[in-house]
């Protein structure tokens, strides 16, 4: 795993979820959809299937698994007997090669975790900061990527040209 993601956490960080009273039925399912969503379609193929996201959940939602995949995502809920925590906790000591680990989170002792395996935590704000402005930068042109019109220019296209900046026919 390469990347672990603290959902609720970053959930509250991104304001998908929004103020209490503007949530309604089923807002807490449409905002932890959106933010899967917006992880899955962010990040790099290679990095997403090395990712993981753990919710915190007395049970799963209807009709999901403890783990399932979502879009090359792995998504994890705590079991009954846990909390997202002491999940990532769990994963990040399972993990093989901590030193390649990144755990986002704003909590201290996930970062205290983090830390004892050497791997690299980062706060949940920073962290979708940075998602956003990698995903901007990969949607924009690049300064080299002109669009320049293939083939030769037509003679009404050259006629047109020439008129607006005033050359000879």
């Amino acid at each position: 795993m390469a990347l672990l993601i603290d959902g609720y956490n970053l959930l509250h960080a991104s304001a998908i979820f929004g103020p209490p009273n503007r949530r309604g039925p089923g807002g807490l399912e449409r905002a932890r959809s959106a933010l899967l969503n917006l992880i899955a379609e962010s990040l790099p193929a290679e990095e997403l299937r090395r990712t993981a996201v753990v919710f915190d959940a007395s049970e799963a939602p209807y009709g999901l698994s403890r783990m399932f995949e979502h879009k090359g995502l792995t998504v994890y809920f705590a079991s009954r007997d846990s909390d997202a925590d002491s999940l990532i906790e769990e994963l990040i000591l399972q993990d093989s090669a901590p030193r390649r680990l990144t755990v986002v989170s704003s909590d201290h002792r996930l970062h205290k975790a983090a830390n004892r395996r050497r791997a690299t935590a980062v706060d949940s704000e920073r962290w979708l900061a940075q998602l956003l402005r990698d995903r901007q930068s990969r949607h924009e042109p690049r300064p080299n990527d002109s669009i320049k019109p293939e083939g030769p220019l037509s003679p009404g296209e050259v006629e047109f040209w020439l008129k607006q900046f005033g050359g000879d026919e």
